[in-house]
């Protein structure tokens, strides 16, 4: 009660002193106004020029009351809050909060069943709060330990290859130029494996902690598909490319980050397509709302594993994404990017028939 009362003193005081500047304000105003009217009516001699200044008068007043209401409702809501708060927890016994504390104090937030129960109907309402909290806690927790599983069993298929091929050219590298010239091959592409597979965690570790910078602009998804598209003709000449983007399709976003997603699409497409397929690159307006699609006609996606392919460390073939490079992050990282661009996928996939996976942008009207 004393905390209640005193959050009710601070409140007033802080009330009296903002009427206190408020009505300073007003009745400056007000004296600017009635030297004017004065001024209009002795000099002017002008009644329509009286009367709007008259309306004036009467306008600031109406704002006087207006807006003090609607400013002192704005800056005592929160302390009312806190006031309603301590009122609430004023109202328990303290022998009841003690035997919440001590229910509290039984439970392992890492328990799977973990749960508070006190059985009185007056503390439910804590309870159930207290219980969707712990819900959450383990949830974090295990995907927590999930992540740092999966990027620890990641990492060490590289280091293990490159500590045994360092040991072979040790051995025999020394004198036998063909050892040599493998051993500094798979050396090298394990090392730009663990890069990027590093890159990718720091990427999505910065996302979590909310360390990842956006740059919204104005763009052109048609340009940028342009873009990747000659990018990935280039790098990838033995795919058939085509591109669907001739009229310009405007959007706000994080243009590198946009770019990255496309580039991750396209990267997806290569790995689950032969020398040959066709992979098609393609802007447009999906349902009044801009878009851009990757499509290919490689092997397709699983129907069960659809729902998993935004999953960090997911590989709905993992042999053949690692034989390609894949980190099994791309995907993850991608819904990271349009997640923060309050958009989401829209993607259809059949075995051996391909893949179309659309990246729909939703843009505020007005």
């Amino acid at each position: 009660m004393k905390d209640e009362k005193r959050m009710n003193s601070i409140a007033r005081k802080m009330n009296r002193y903002w009427l206190r500047r408020t009505l300073l304000l007003f009745l400056l105003l007000d004296g600017l106004l009635g030297g004017l009217i004065a001024w209009g009516w002795i000099a002017v001699e002008n009644y329509s020029f009286w009367a709007v200044l008259g309306g004036a008068e009467g306008l600031l007043l109406l704002l006087q009351s207006r807006v003090g209401k609607e400013k002192a409702r704005r800056l005592m809501e929160p302390l009312e809050r806190m006031a309603l708060t301590a009122e609430q927890l004023s109202r328990f016994d303290p022998e009841k909060l003690h035997h919440l504390e001590d229910a509290i104090g039984t439970v392992s937030p890492l328990s799977p069943d973990a749960r508070i129960s006190t059985g009185d109907q007056e503390m439910q309402g804590l309870e159930t709060a207290i219980n969707n909290m712990l819900d959450r806690t383990r949830e974090s927790y295990r995907e927590q330990t999930r992540f740092v599983s999966d990027a620890s069993h990641e990492l060490r298929t590289p280091i293990a290859v490159i500590q045994g091929y360092a040991d072979m050219l040790q051995r025999w590298g020394k004198d036998d130029e063909g050892v040599l010239d493998e051993g500094i091959t798979a050396i090298q592409t394990e090392s730009a494996h663990m890069k990027k597979l590093i890159e990718q965690l720091l990427f999505l570790a910065r996302g979590d902690g909310g360390r990842n910078q956006m740059v919204y602009e104005e763009l052109d998804l048609a340009e940028m598909l342009r873009e990747v598209y000659e990018e990935s003709r280039m790098i990838h000449p033995e795919r058939t490319w085509r591109l669907e983007a001739e009229e310009a399709v405007p959007v706000t976003g994080d243009a590198a980050m946009l770019k990255q997603t496309a580039r991750i699409l396209v990267d997806n497409a290569v790995k689950y397509t032969q020398e040959g397929d066709r992979i098609t690159l393609r802007a447009r307006y999906k349902e009044g709302n801009p878009c851009f699609e990757v499509q290919d006609n490689g092997i397709g996606i699983k129907q069960e594993d659809l729902e998993h392919i935004f999953d960090r460390f997911f590989r709905s073939d993992p042999a053949r994404s690692r034989a390609t490079g894949g980190t099994g992050l791309g995907l993850s990282i991608a819904k990271w990017i349009v997640d923060r661009h309050k958009g989401h996928f829209d993607v259809v996939s059949r075995e051996e028939i391909g893949t179309r996976i659309a990246v729909v942008l939703p843009q505020k009207k007005g």
